[in-house]
């Protein structure tokens, strides 16, 4: 069954897909919490974790593909740098779905006070 919770924005699943699949790793969300605090390089965002190189760049290319960040090469080195706008999407899509479940919960209250009230 196919829920539609959506009232004010059409979302793209496969963009969220993207999006929560990026966030739900905990070594990317240190990356981008990393990243609020400007551009960084791909062996920047790798040292925390003791990482290999091919590693941290594995985990910021789910965050490219995720439009989290955006990464380019200077010389030999690839800076990344974080892209917020994208979070907005999941701000609007949360707040629809809250807006979505406080409605069916209140109908919820207000039915099981209409029968505690037949009572």
């Amino acid at each position: 069954m196919k829920v539609n919770y959506s009232k004010s924005i059409p979302y793209n699943d496969d963009a969220l897909d993207r999006l929560f699949k990026a966030l739900s790793d905990r070594t990317r969300r240190a990356q981008l919490a990393r990243l609020v605090k400007g551009p960084a390089s791909i062996s920047e965002l790798a040292e925390p974790f003791d990482m290999s190189l091919p590693a941290a760049s594995k985990h910021l290319k789910v965050l490219e593909k995720a439009k989290l960040v955006s990464c380019k090469k200077s010389g030999r080195v690839h800076y990344c740098q974080l892209q917020p706008e994208v979070l907005q999407n999941v701000e609007h899509w949360l707040t629809d779905y809250r807006e979505f479940w406080n409605e069916k919960l209140d109908k919820l209250a207000q039915f099981v006070a209409r029968e505690s009230d037949d009572e």
